[in-house]
């Protein structure tokens, strides 16, 4: 909301203590003609990328959900483990048995 004209490109945690955690967010700018010109990062600038941090797409995102393991350890994870445990718990009952 402060910079709303910025882009969440990653964040990591940095401390905490008793009652709260502090996180290092990196904001990228899209519309600055550095950011455009370079392929590394242009690809910020598309619309798709937006508001990547209230979807849980950063770093810190994707560790709270649990998106870390890759390979056959991530079977039950994607797309979350909310989903997952919902598809299972469904009575499937095809329309021609």
């Amino acid at each position: 909301r402060r910079c709303a004209n910025l882009r969440v490109l990653n964040s990591y945690w940095v401390g905490q203590d008793s009652s709260q955690k502090f996180f290092e967010v990196i904001l990228v700018d899209p519309n600055h003609s550095a950011i455009r010109n370079d392929p590394r990062i242009n690809w910020i600038c598309n619309s798709t990328m937006k508001h990547r941090e209230n979807r849980g797409l950063t770093a810190t995102g994707r560790k709270s959900r649990g998106l870390l393991a890759r390979g056959p350890r991530a079977a039950k994870l994607r797309p979350s483990r909310r989903a997952n445990w919902k598809r299972r718990q469904q009575l499937s009952l095809r329309r021609y048995r």
